[in-house]
């Protein structure tokens, strides 16, 4: 029997904000390749999202931040909305107060806002500790107004404990890592540091790509290059089969979901391993990549809510993992974003 009473939604603070443990993911407006819809549309289902909870929206690619402003200022109450975005710094920058100021200056006028929500910081070479400055400079902007909230993206765990020790408590309020069934690394010291300075991980990955849903149970092993598959498919598949184990033991991996979906009155398997995220202290929401106007499952989010997986469950799960490389892919692939690195 499939449960499909509404649950109240699970919330907690960050900053000066009391958000969903749900946000919902722009990343895929980055790209016709996920599919594509009309701006109309897109804030339509932004609309929808946000009438069943989903007030936290996430990330800057492409379009998003465009539209997401656009979504926010139509509203009766934009305060009602939450927009995270990001400042990426790849490349060797020399991190003035023009040049940061002028960061968060563009993030506003694309979010059409005078105030950042949670700007979420990234720095791709940790051998220019110039990141600190940056941050030193963010948290001077946040004192005077321009920035809400302050998080990381993808810093691994030696450098948020750096970063949160430097700057004082209460400042760095999130880190965007990846986290899921598959890739199981902040438990292995992320999760340490992020209790020690009360941050939370806004976990993004939690599905692969899809690949944690009913729909691939049974099914055989794709081709990763038949043309066919989203570029996050890609990306988790190759993490699947090359990092994380093979096509049969995500099968196994696959059939206990269902099994625990079971137990607990028809949950999909999307949601068993939502809440597996979830069940975890550390863990302050998951970002689920929605294709808005094209394909989008708040329904089934919804059921993420509402119950805990038993010791059982657990133990069912940890049974499959334990057969895989997961526990050893912090040595195969480096800490959280080194794989971007």
């Amino acid at each position: 029997m499939l449960r499909t009473r509404s649950q109240p939604k699970e919330t907690f603070p960050l900053g000066p904000f009391t958000v969903p443990r749900v946000w919902v993911g722009l990343w895929q407006l980055s790209s016709n390749a996920w599919g594509s819809a009309s701006a109309a549309k897109i804030r339509q289902a932004m609309a929808r999202h946000v009438e069943m909870g989903y007030n936290a929206f996430a990330d800057h690619y492409g379009s998003s931040e465009i539209l997401y402003g656009q979504f926010k200022e139509s509203l009766p109450s934009p305060a009602d909305v939450i927009g995270a975005t990001k400042w990426c710094v790849f490349r060797q920058t020399e991190p003035s107060r023009s040049v940061v100021e002028n960061a968060v200056q563009e993030r506003m006028t694309r979010m059409r806002t005078t105030t950042v929500d949670l700007l979420q910081f990234h720095w791709q070479d940790y051998s220019d500790k110039g990141y600190l400055t940056a941050l030193q400079i963010l948290q001077d902007l946040q004192n005077e107004g321009l920035i809400s909230a302050v998080g990381l993206c993808n810093f691994d765990a030696i450098r948020t404990d750096e970063i949160c020790t430097q700057l004082g408590p209460g400042f760095i309020v999130s880190n965007q890592v990846q986290f899921s069934l598959i890739d199981t690394r902040p438990l292995h010291g992320m999760a340490d540091v992020c209790e020690r300075h009360d941050v939370k991980l806004l976990t993004y990955g939690t599905l692969c790509g899809g690949f944690l849903a009913d729909q691939w149970l049974n099914q055989p092993e794709p081709d990763l290059y038949s043309g066919v598959l989203t570029p996050s498919q890609r990306k988790y598949l190759d993490m699947i089969l090359k990092a994380w184990g093979n096509w049969a033991l995500f099968q196994s991996l696959l059939a206990v979901l269902r099994d625990i979906g079971d137990r607990h009155g028809g949950l999909s398997i999307a949601n068993i391993a939502t809440r597996w995220v979830l069940d975890h202290s550390f863990v302050g929401a998951v970002i689920i990549g929605a294709r808005l106007g094209v394909s989008e499952h708040t329904d089934d989010n919804d059921r993420v809510f509402g119950f805990r997986l038993t010791d059982e469950d657990n133990r069912a799960i940890e049974a499959v993992q334990a057969r895989s490389n997961g526990r050893r892919m912090i040595t195969l692939i480096g800490d959280c974003g080194a794989e971007y690195r």
